[in-house]
């Protein structure tokens, strides 16, 4: 059964990381997404926005699948966390892109669950946070 890694190893990632792809995220100022996404670069990550409904959000140039993230990527510039704000069904495949992709870290928003996909994530070595907000943990850190 899944379970969120120690708050001491979320610390260190979230302390470490530059770069959050955000799956999901809205170009709506009002949806969780967007205001979430914006706190993380107040904090100063850089966020990719993985949205095909849009060519820009918050700045920065959106891509339309996880595939297409070196097309926005400086040199030796990588993903650290995959933020998802999608709902559980279609976590199976982000995973999916996540272990073919060798990203290092997943982060499933609050209220995104899917118990066999995060476990999938775990067994493929991917640093894996589910039904947390990303934002919240972070404001939290001193």
């Amino acid at each position: 059964m899944f379970m969120n890694p120690p708050a001491e190893q979320i610390a260190r990632l979230l302390r470490a990381a530059h770069t959050i792809a955000v799956v999901g995220l809205s170009a709506d100022r009002a949806r969780p997404s967007h205001g979430v996404a914006r706190a993380l670069q107040r904090f100063g990550y850089r966020i990719i926005p993985v949205t095909p409904s849009a060519q820009i959000i918050l700045g920065e140039p959106a891509v339309p699948s996880l595939e297409q993230l070196p097309q926005v990527l400086g040199g030796g510039e990588r993903v650290d966390i995959v933020d998802v704000f999608r709902r559980p069904e279609h976590v199976a495949g982000i995973v999916s892109d996540c272990i073919r992709l060798k990203l290092p870290a997943l982060w499933l928003q609050e209220g995104v669950v899917d118990q066999a996909a995060a476990e999938r994530a775990v067994q493929a070595g991917i640093f894996t946070v589910m039904d947390r907000c990303l934002f919240k943990e972070r404001a939290a850190l001193r």
